[in-house]
Parts: structure tokens; C-alpha cells; sequence
């Protein structure tokens, strides 16, 4: 690799950090033994048509059963139905999808295994509204959460208490055939339970906790949502359980290790490595001037010095234009250091959709000002307005991947190269 082109280099980290991340690389061997009987495969998540792919080449015929994932994210596979559906909104195909789902879980008897295949995604993607929440309101009620900056934990617990899929509820309709989980993770913290919104596994918040996030953020809900959440019959699926006694859960990728893999190449290229935090949450803006503080109070390096994190950022929409996290990360950053010269920063999305529109994330360094001068672009001016995304498209310095087929969440590195 050229070290000359730190831009081009950063890439080259992140596209190593998604590669390790990829189910082809991590499904087969977190696969027990075949069992004997009938093996039906569920899942949902951008991730989990590739992670399907991959079950069918390590186990084989005769499988079964029923993938959702993001429009353009689907993989070839021979015997699991793969359907695509509305991500980060919820649709009909995804709400066809997860009542198939459940019906599928519904019909297996104790010799029966569902194997359930998770990823980023699918909170949105198995959709399954209680009676009387249509699927507008659920629409509704969830791009509202997503716009306030509310972080995923939060938007999860909301989900869980207005699906007949999520909170452990799957795992309980297909008791007393065995669960299998696996998962590859896109949540700070790597919990299982927020992971897709935890259709397998216990819920351990309640109706309470996601009536004071809807209030918390100031999210007027309709009637019927409100009744839906005041009801006990519709509480999630506790720990302790016996329908959840037959199911079990494992993460096969997490953020951790994009983050270890773009480590072991940064060190092979031999730069010096800090990692700022495997599992980052909050405001985009703030964690942005937050790593600039610490990268302009850092002396000059003797060799380059990398800044790796990963998490989870949110941005509170509050202008009219497009973008995600990352770039807004980007966007806050590039002011922040004020052209500090010999850094670079890239901040994408693992899996290739940062925000709602098919980019990735963006690149920057310390000419990124200059060249904003001159093409007489207004970086205060597409900050306030969440309007990134088009600052970036402008400049050049947007990364498009497509659809990467995983999700460990945020990678963000910034690069210090030692002076002239």
C-alpha cells in the first residue's frame, strides 16, 4: 500500500475492517453441527440474506424458510426464500414478511430447529404492528424517532413494545422447537436484546421505559399506539420466560472486530494505533469536537498515528437537508481542527448506507477548508441544515460502496501523519 495517499490508504483500512465483518467470513464457523430433522431459516437485516448464503454453503440442502433484507442488499441463495423491503421505514413487504415469519415459527414442533439470522436492519424490516396500530402509524411513529436523535437502544424499546415479532415474542411462538440465533451486531454494547429488537431473546424494559422515551422526545402517539403500550397483555417477553427456554443467542461479528482487523493492517503498514472507543454513542457534532480536541492536543508523531472508533452516532434533524451520522461527524470535524495540517479522517458506515441515501460516508483533510473556499460552498451553512450529504457530493470526497452486505455500525479514523 502507498502511504503517499492517505485518503486512499484510510479507505483501504475500512474496506479491510468491513471484509472481516462479511458473513462469508464468520457464519460457517459459528454453526453447530448440522442437526437431524427439519431446519427452517428466518431472518431479517441487511446482513441477512449474505448470512444465508453462507448457511446454505456450510450446511447444505434441505433447508427452508425466510429472509427479509434492505432493498438491494439481496444474495443468491437455492432453497431460502429471500424477499426485500423497506429500510429505514417500514413497508407491506416487510410486514408480509415478518406475519410469514411468525407463521413459520407458529408451525414447528419440538424436533423442528429455527435458525434465526440478525443484523442492522431489522427492526425495520419485520415489521408486525399490534392490533390496532396500522402500518402508517407505525411508519409515522418511526421516522419521528429516528429524525429526534434518539439513540438505537431507545428506538428499539419503542419497537418492542408495539410488535408481535420483536421482545423475545418469535422465540415464543416457535416454543418448544429450538431456537438458534445468530447475529451479527450493529449496537453500541453489543446487546442482543436491542440487537433487531431481540425477537428471540428476553425484553428486559417495559411499557413504562418506552412511553418516557416517546415523551422524552416530545413524540405525540395516536390513540391506538397508546393503547397498545397501557396494556399488560401486550408487555414484551421477560427473562425467566419457559417459552424462552429452548432459545439461545450468539453474536458472530461485532464492531470490535473491524476495528481489530483495521488495526492489524495499520500496524503492518507500522503506524502507531489509539482506539477512542469500540462502542461511541451520542450527538455526531459532539463526539466530532470531542476527537478534535484530543487529535490537536496530541504532539507531532514520529510515525503515523491512527484513531480508530466505532458505535454508533446520532444526529437531531432539525434542517432540511440529507446526510447521516458520518458525514455529520465529518462535517463537524473538518471545522473543528480549522485545517490542522497532516490529518486525514474518514467516517463511514459498515454497511454502506450512511443515514437513509445509498453513501457510505466521506474522507477529508487538511485542504478540505481550502477547497470549500473556492468552490464557494458554506460549511456553517450545510452543518445547521443537515445538509452534509450535498456538501460532500460538492467536494468530491463522498464514499459510495453499495451494499456492503454486513453491519457492525460506525468506523471512523482519523490520521496524523508526521510533519514536513
Amino acid at each position: 500500500m502507498d502511504r503517499s495517499d492517505p485518503a486512499k490508504t484510510l479507505r483501504r483500512l475500512f474496506d479491510v475492517a468491513v471484509a472481516a465483518c462479511h458473513p462469508s467470513r464468520v457464519v460457517a464457523k459459528a454453526l453447530p453441527k448440522r442437526p437431524p430433522g427439519r431446519v427452517v431459516v428466518l431472518g431479517a437485516g441487511k446482513a441477512s440474506a449474505a448470512m444465508a448464503a453462507a448457511v446454505e454453503d456450510a450446511w447444505g440442502a434441505p433447508l427452508e424458510g425466510l429472509i427479509v433484507t434492505r432493498y438491494g442488499h439481496g444474495a443468491a441463495t437455492r432453497d431460502i426464500e429471500v424477499i426485500e423491503a423497506g429500510h429505514p421505514l417500514p413497508d407491506a413487504a416487510g410486514a408480509q414478511a415478518a406475519q410469514r415469519a411468525l407463521a413459520f415459527a407458529q408451525a414447528l414442533t419440538p424436533n423442528d430447529l429455527a435458525l434465526v439470522l440478525l443484523s442492522g436492519g431489522g427492526s425495520a424490516l419485520w415489521s408486525a404492528p399490534i392490533a390496532p396500530i396500522s402500518l402508517a402509524e407505525k411508519q409515522s411513529l418511526t421516522r419521528a424517532l429516528v429524525l429526534s436523535g434518539a439513540a438505537i437502544g431507545e428506538i428499539n424499546c419503542v419497537r418492542k413494545h408495539l410488535s408481535a415479532i420483536k421482545g423475545g415474542r418469535l422465540a415464543a411462538a416457535a416454543y418448544p422447537a429450538r431456537v438458534l440465533t445468530l447475529a451479527i451486531s450493529d449496537v453500541p454494547g453489543d446487546d442482543i436484546s436491542v440487537l433487531a429488537s431481540g425477537p428471540t431473546v428476553a425484553d428486559p424494559t417495559t411499557q413504562n421505559d418506552a412511553k418516557r422515551i416517546l415523551s422524552r422526545y416530545g413524540i405525540a402517539t395516536p390513540w391506538s399506539i397508546a393503547s397498545v403500550l397501557n396494556s399488560p397483555a401486550n408487555e414484551s417477553i421477560k427473562p425467566g420466560d419457559p417459552r424462552l427456554s429452548t432459545s439461545e443467542a450468539h453474536i458472530v461479528a461485532r464492531a470490535a472486530d473491524a476495528l481489530a482487523a483495521a488495526s492489524d493492517e495499520a500496524h503492518r503498514l507500522g503506524f502507531d494505533i489509539r482506539i477512542l472507543g469500540v462502542d461511541i454513542e451520542g450527538d455526531a457534532r459532539d463526539v466530532a469536537r470531542s476527537h478534535a480536541e484530543i487529535v490537536a492536543g496530541t504532539a507531532t508523531p514520529q510515525k503515523p498515528l491512527l484513531f480508530l472508533s466505532g458505535g454508533e452516532l446520532t444526529v437531531a434533524v432539525k434542517g432540511t437537508g440529507r446526510g447521516g451520522p458520518n458525514r455529520q461527524y465529518l462535517l463537524a470535524l473538518a471545522r473543528a481542527l480549522n485545517a490542522m495540517p497532516n490529518v486525514w479522517a474518514l467516517a463511514c458506515d459498515t454497511d454502506g448506507i450512511d443515514g437513509s441515501d445509498d453513501v457510505a460516508g466521506a474522507w477529508i483533510d487538511s485542504a478540505t477548508l481550502a477547497r470549500v473556499q473556492v468552490l464557494g460552498l458554506d460549511a456553517a451553512a450545510a452543518d445547521l441544515d443537515n445538509d452534509a450529504g450535498t456538501f460532500f457530493d460538492k467536494l468530491g470526497q463522498a464514499i459510495v460502496t453499495g451494499p456492503t452486505r454486513t453491519n457492525v455500525n460506525d468506523f471512523r479514523a482519523v490520521l496524523m501523519m508526521p510533519g514536513d
